[in-house]
């Protein structure tokens, strides 16, 4: 998997479009206000993490506050078509298990699982708070929704649980304990119970405590 940095120089060989320009920054937003939160993030650092300038930053998004509303509805929207994207077949368990996988790709983008988790957290935020808890019931709908008008399918009980496992990753991601596996008994436990037949792709891409983002 290749850094935002490593990517962000790639691009540097070339002219972006605005358009371009404007996506990298939002992956590197998702990067860094994962690892950082949105109150321990300023522009500067995205703008750096980005390879352009703040001024260029705050020309695009205005404030931080506008910027961390378009990364959140970045991640939503990847998260959401990731689910959509798994096989629709009629076994539930199936497509769960599916869901499941999907939603542990999108560790290719540094940040995203632990944005969702800040977002999450920021409900008595006068801007941000709405609009993570309309994500978080778009997520829900999604699960609930009949097949046939494009959701999942999930009973409640297994919408709730799939959500909880979701969230149990989603920590496990956040506090970078990938570096205990094989070093502590318990956090070894775990990572083969949550991740039976994904351990070697988990522990090769989530983030390590050494890394910035």
């Amino acid at each position: 998997m290749s850094s935002v940095s490593e990517r962000t120089s790639q691009d540097a060989s070339r002219r972006l479009s605005s358009e371009e320009r404007r996506a990298q920054i939002i992956e590197a937003a998702i990067a860094v206000f994962g690892a950082r939160g949105y109150v321990g993030t300023t522009t500067d650092e995205v703008a750096r993490a980005a390879s352009v300038s703040q001024p260029y930053v705050v020309r695009l998004f205005g404030t931080k506050e506008n910027l961390f509303l378009a990364a959140l509805q970045d991640a939503l929207d990847r998260l959401l078509a990731a689910f959509r994207s798994a096989p629709r077949g009629d076994d539930l368990q199936a497509r769960s298990d599916a869901m499941g996988a999907a939603y542990l790709g999108l560790l290719e983008v540094r940040g995203l699982h632990q944005i969702l988790s800040h977002a999450f957290l920021l409900g008595s935020h006068p801007v941000i708070g709405p609009r993570a808890r309309e994500g978080f019931a778009q997520v829900w709908r999604y699960l609930r929704d009949d097949p046939a008008e494009g959701g999942a399918g999930f009973s409640a009980e297994e919408a709730q649980k799939f959500l909880a496992a979701g969230m149990l990753i989603n920590t496990m991601v956040g506090l970078r304990i990938t570096d205990e596996y094989g070093a502590d008994t318990g956090m070894t436990e775990l990572f083969n119970e949550c991740f039976p037949v994904s351990i070697d792709y988990v522990l090769g891409v989530a983030p390590r405590v050494d890394e910035l983002w």
